[in-house]
């Protein structure tokens, strides 16, 4: 097998190849490690090399698929997870994440872990410890994030599919700015073991992205599930997630918007992405109709969202000094900004904006009562240039001296949050609102913008609606092919 014909196959694909010997996991993990060493230099995926287990004699729905993991949240045990910091860049794991394990379990082959902005505070992957992740669409821009490395090695057809996770975004952004199949499961369903019981108060998830709905609900299946140490037992889906794959969804009610407060103008290719989608399931025999306001607050799901991530910053940086004994020298001047303004919050104010996820989990469900789905853009711009949304060099300076003078509490009233904020979240304002609610949703790539730059749709499920975004995802998937198609990195 060449490059070329390892390409057209996805991880299941692989896997029976495998199976039925027709190429040996020893040979796709050659592959696999050329076309990374071809492509990597150019697109900053892989950031650590993981010394690959044995490839005889591998067991697993999965076994001999190469595979990659992230370098946040996925531990390889006797190897650092960095999490983007040059603080933790030499603090070995002690053991494997339970999602690790299963994936080992599943017979995966894992050779590196992928490139992740600091804690995966962003939705760029552009971090100072190992340097920017490019999008094999366009090296010039970003493949999102947080899970950016793990889309822009799918992406470049290193690996058909790779780990991810996803706190506010962080696998269905760097999805649809790959052009891939990115779903976030609903909260609970997946662990994050043994090290945490639940990240984010249940917002963050485990996951992946691939190119194909097959992979996705295949990979998913090999992870489900709680763990001894979690908080919960999840309720998990009556039947396995593949075996959706293909079965018709009925006939859908769809509830679409596409502007919302924090980007009431979002860009042209947006709504392109949109329509081509409703005229797609309109074809398909759904019934799609334009909100004309918001299913919920989105404009106070925002804000409370973004005060609790910097909270969760503070909380990640002190955990950060306390394992290293690293200095705040080792942190990036972002991550430093949102923890000043996190140690600011007050208790009250923090435990406030977590109740208040409710109310936006209350209409939403409202909402569920006459629409099957909610659609939306995955992103309101096409992807954006690589250090596009640095700050400027005035505020800069003006954050430095108040980190220095350790008045950086002040950043709050200065104008600098709202630069952060417009310029971090204006784009990617769309995938919050599952991440608060702990409802499914999948980025789906169906649009190409007219520069050949993939722009995803979201579509929101509710409580377990995974089975369901499987279907629709495998139906539009048969109807707009887009697993062939190849980014020219």
């Amino acid at each position: 097998m060449n490059f070329e014909e390892y390409r057209t196959y996805d991880a299941t694909g692989l896997a029976k190849l495998v199976a039925d010997k027709q190429v040996s996991a020893a040979e796709l993990l050659a592959l696999a490690r050329e076309r990374a060493a071809a492509v990597n230099p150019r697109i900053n995926a892989i950031v650590r090399d993981v010394p690959a287990a044995p490839t005889a004699d591998l067991t697993g729905p999965f076994a001999g698929v190469p595979f990659l993991i992230k370098d946040l949240g996925q531990d390889y045990a006797g190897l650092p997870t960095s999490a983007g910091s040059r603080a933790l860049m030499s603090v070995p794991a002690a053991e494997h994440a339970t999602v690790v394990q299963r994936w080992i379990d599943a017979g995966l082959v894992i050779f590196g872990k992928t490139n992740t902005p600091e804690f995966g505070a962003k939705g760029i992957t552009e971090p100072a410890a190992w340097g920017p992740t490019s999008n094999p669409w366009d090296l010039q821009r970003s493949p999102g994030g947080s899970s950016g490395g793990a889309a822009a090695a799918v992406a470049a057809g290193i690996v058909p599919c790779a780990g991810a996770s996803d706190g506010g975004g962080s696998i269905r952004i760097p999805a649809a700015c790959c052009g891939l199949v990115g779903l976030k499961p609903g909260r609970g369903l997946t662990p994050f073991g043994p090290a945490t019981g639940e990240a984010m108060h249940g917002a963050a998830v485990q996951g992946v992205v691939s190119r194909t709905v097959r992979d996705t609900a295949a990979m998913l299946d090999v992870i489900l599930g709680g763990e001894p140490g979690g908080p919960f037992v999840p309720g998990l889906p009556d039947s396995p997630l593949a075996s959706n794959v293909g079965a018709e969804p009925p006939k859908l009610r769809v509830g679409v918007r596409v502007p919302c407060a924090i980007t009431p103008s979002p860009h042209p290719e947006a709504y392109a992405a949109v329509e081509a989608t409703v005229a797609a399931l309109t074809a398909l025999g759904h019934h799609v109709e334009e909100l004309p306001e918001a299913p919920f607050d989105d404009a106070a799901l925002a804000r409370e969202f973004l005060l609790a991530w910097f909270v969760n910053t503070a909380w990640e940086l002190a955990e950060a000094k306390r394992v290293s004994g690293a200095g705040d020298d080792a942190f990036e001047r972002d991550t430093l900004i949102l923890a000043a303004i996190g140690r600011a919050t007050s208790s009250v104010d923090y435990v406030d904006a977590v109740q208040k996820r409710h109310e936006h989990t209350r209409r939403l469900t409202t909402f569920f009562e006459s629409y099957d789905l909610l659609m939306t853009p995955s992103l309101a711009t096409p992807p954006p240039k690589t250090g596009e949304f640095d700050l400027p060099a005035a505020l800069q300076k003006g954050a430095d001296l108040l980190l220095k003078t350790r008045t950086a509490s002040m950043l709050r009233f200065t104008g600098i949050v709202d630069d952060m904020v417009d310029k971090n979240l204006g784009w990617v304002p769309y995938t919050q609102l599952a991440n608060i609610t702990g409802r499914p949703a999948i980025s789906l790539p169906l649009h190409w913008t007219a520069a050949g730059l993939p722009l995803g749709v979201q579509f929101v499920a509710p409580l377990a609606g995974e089975a369901l975004l499987i279907r629709l995802a495998s139906q539009l998937e048969q109807a707009l092919p887009w697993a062939q198609r190849i980014a020219p990195v």
